[in-house]
């Protein structure tokens, strides 16, 4: 799951010199969120969509918009999420420790990664389980779910404060009412739940899990 391995090379980094309407014309072919400008053969950062439909000119007139955000070609697709959220990005670039830039992933890369796991791949039960930090176990949590002869896809943590942690996990269908009533006899409490045996629903699971990634 490195990113290096997802690496796409088909985007280019433009210059400063170059024309806001060339840029402009291969967002619009490319339906990404923003542009990536190079200075001095070093990634110099990137430039959201909208603002290239408030000027005409070159690049450098919107030198004071560029935002200094990218990820490193060793580092894992994990730590790709957070930059897709807070930057309101669909593409990320990719650079080297000399930051010279390689290419870019996209946001479809990491759903279509994510997407052929167990936890999003699998059709069963989605369920937000809140429980005091202080006792928090994920074996814990795994066990009961075990115990009650279901699968245990896989987990996250969707929200933590000092007092409360909030838990989602992903499970088979079976034996759920047990399930419920095991958590509640160990003082957990489900605060959302999701259940379906239908494959059409599959899509929606994985797309609702990815959201819940993208906003931790």
């Amino acid at each position: 799951m490195f990113i290096k391995d997802y690496i796409s090379k088909d985007f280019p980094c433009f210059l400063l010199s170059d024309s806001i309407e060339s840029a402009r014309n291969t967002l619009d072919d490319f339906g990404y969120s923003h542009i990536f400008i190079k200075k001095s053969n070093l990634f110099y950062g990137a430039i959201a969509k909208d603002f290239l439909y408030e000027e005409e000119g070159t690049l450098k007139s919107l030198e004071h918009q560029i935002e200094r955000f990218a990820i490193l070609e060793d580092n894992n697709i994990m730590d790709s999420i957070r930059l897709f959220y807070t930057f309101n990005s669909n593409i990320i670039p990719v650079i080297n420790k000399n930051e010279k830039y390689l290419g870019y992933i996209s946001c479809d890369d990491v759903f279509q990664d994510f997407s052929k796991y167990p936890l999003f791949s699998e059709s069963g039960a989605i369920l937000t389980i809140e429980t005091p930090s202080r006792k928090y176990s994920m074996t814990e949590i795994a066990n009961i779910v075990e115990s009650n002869n279901s699968k245990f896809y896989g987990s996250f943590i969707s929200f933590m404060s000092d007092e409360v942690v909030h838990v989602t996990i992903k499970i088979s269908n079976e034996n759920l009412s047990s399930i419920d009533e095991t958590f509640d006899r160990y003082d957990y409490r489900i605060v959302e739940k999701y259940y379906s045996d239908e494959k059409s629903d599959l899509f929606k699971d994985r797309f609702g899990f990815f959201q819940k990634f993208i906003e931790i």
